[in-house]
C-alpha cells in the first residue's frame, strides 16, 4: 500500500493574494510549522516530492540534503496558474473583472482566470499524475509539498468528489494530510494535522 502525506508549505511574505505561480517567500513562521511537520515525518518518508516553486522546494530540498531521502521536483504538482489574477488581491480582482471571482470562488468548474489554467485542466493534470505515483511507489511512503489548490484537488480525486468540493475544505497553511492507494482505490487517512 502506498501512503502519501499531503504538506502545504507555510505562511508566505506579502500577505493575502492569489499567487499561482508567483514565487514569494516563506515568512520565517513559514518555515518553522513545515520543519514541525517534517521533524514528524522525517523517519519515515521514503521519497519527498516537490512543486518546484520555492516556497516548497527550498524546504524539501533542505530536508532531502540533511536525511539522505531523495527529493523529486514535480512541475505537474505546481498551484494553478491564475493568468492575470496572479499577484493580486481578491479586491484587487475583483475591482478588474466584477462578479468573476465571486463566481469561481462559489463553483470553479467551467471557468478559467483570463490567461490562466482552469479547474478542470489541474484535475487532468494532478488525475494523471496520481494515477502514475499510485502504480510507480507502491509500498512506499511519499511526502509531497505543495500548494492549497493542488493538494484540495488531490484530496477531492482520492474522494471521487466533484471539482467544486474543492471550495469547502480548508487547507491552512502547513497543513498536513494522508492518503493511502491500493488496488481498491484512494482513501483520506486524515487532514488538518499539526
Amino acid at each position: 500500500m502506498l501512503r502519501v502525506d499531503l504538506l502545504r508549505h507555510g505562511a508566505l511574505a506579502g500577505g493575502i493574494k492569489y499567487r499561482g505561480h508567483t514565487d514569494d517567500p516563506l515568512t520565517k513562521q513559514g518555515r518553522a510549522d513545515m520543519d514541525m511537520v517534517w521533524q514528524q515525518l522525517a523517519a519515515e518518508v521514503d521519497i519527498i516530492i516537490t512543486s518546484p516553486l520555492s516556497r516548497c522546494s527550498d524546504a524539501a530540498n533542505d530536508w532531502a540534503a540533511q536525511s539522505g531521502t531523495p527529493c523529486i521536483i514535480e512541475p505537474r504538482i505546481a498551484e494553478m496558474h491564475y493568468g492575470t489574477w496572479e499577484g493580486k488581491t481578491g479586491e484587487a480582482i475583483s475591482a478588474e473583472f466584477p462578479g468573476m471571482l465571486e463566481q469561481w470562488r462559489r463553483d470553479p468548474t467551467g471557468m478559467r482566470p483570463p490567461g490562466g489554467e482552469s479547474a478542470e485542466e489541474l484535475h487532468q493534470r494532478l488525475q494523471s499524475w496520481l494515477m502514475e505515483v499510485s502504480t510507480s511507489y507502491q509500498n512506499k511512503k511519499l511526502l509531497v509539498v505543495s500548494h492549497s489548490g493542488t493538494l484540495r484537488m488531490l484530496i477531492a480525486l482520492a474522494l471521487r468528489a466533484p471539482i467544486a468540493s474543492t471550495r469547502h475544505m480548508d487547507m491552512p497553511y502547513a497543513c498536513w494530510s494522508r492518503l493511502y492507494c491500493d488496488g481498491e482505490g484512494t482513501r483520506l487517512a486524515f487532514h488538518q494535522r499539526a
